[in-house]
């Protein structure tokens, strides 16, 4: 644990890993199995319960708990496990339970801003660089692909999935997949749209914003149902990676996907 810096009113059992320059804040609690990366900071209060593996240079809040028990009745203690990838932000009073049978695990990415107060429900897998912003609750299940970005106080369904670069605005209710690349806001929520903004800003081509475009036309403002959307695009658009990846998500989709 070289200079890891420990106050001395934490706690900190003798069955977690602490990598190097790690700082402990006043009152923290690290329980057994939990191994925390080289230069993460744990703050004051926050709360790693058990198995959780922290990645380098992370940061969790004030009050935070990470690694509590799924909030679900068929869960009986079974091993399960919280992953966090390296350089992500959980801010103040957030909680991240760990998963079930179903998968074993409630992993983040590299890269993630959690904002206060979000929780993150047992068997959650979301991607590199995703922000969730002030209050958003995540049921069970639920997976959001990489820089997708959720919006304040919006409850996710159990089992929905939310696409990469895709925008849900704030104040929302998700029971239906949201495809990637889209804006979707409002209760009960409805498509806006390509997220023009976002794309922008990571750099997509403006081939790719062009045949996305299309494809968003053809799935939801020409009439068409799912399978005929499906075969038009197949047909008519340039199968660019981007496209692909909004074909195959839609093709996938179990809960269904907003229109």
């Amino acid at each position: 644990m070289s200079d890891t810096t420990i106050h001395p009113t934490a706690i900190v059992s003798p069955q977690a890993e602490l990598g190097p320059g790690v700082e402990v804040g006043a009152f923290a609690i690290i329980g057994p199995q939990v191994t925390v990366g080289a230069g993460c900071l744990i703050a004051a209060r926050a709360t790693l319960e058990q198995n959780v593996r922290l990645g380098a240079q992370c940061r969790v809040g004030s009050g935070s708990i990470l690694g509590g028990q799924p909030q679900d009745l068929k869960y009986a203690g079974e091993e399960t496990w919280v992953e966090i990838g390296e350089g992500t932000v959980i801010r103040e009073y957030c909680t991240i339970n760990r998963g079930t049978t179903q998968s074993r695990l409630t992993r983040l990415g590299k890269n993630c801003l959690v904002m206060t107060y979000v929780h993150i429900a047992h068997d959650c897998h979301i991607g590199d660089r995703v922000i969730l912003t002030n209050g958003v609750q995540l049921a069970g299940h639920v997976t959001i692909d990489e820089c997708a970005i959720v919006s304040g106080l919006t409850p996710v369904h159990q089992f929905v999935k939310i696409g990469a670069y895709a925008f849900v605005g704030g104040l929302s209710r998700v029971t239906k997949d949201v495809p990637p690349y889209c804006k979707a806001v409002g209760n009960p929520m409805k498509l806006y749209g390509l997220n023009a903004v976002g794309l922008q800003r990571h750099g997509f081509t403006p081939e790719a914003v062009a045949e996305l475009k299309k494809a968003y036309r053809l799935f939801f403002r020409a009439g068409l149902n799912i399978s005929q959307a499906l075969e038009r695009s197949r047909a008519e658009l340039a199968m660019l990676p981007e496209v692909e990846t909004f074909l195959q998500f839609i093709e996938a989709s179990a809960r269904g996907v907003l229109v």
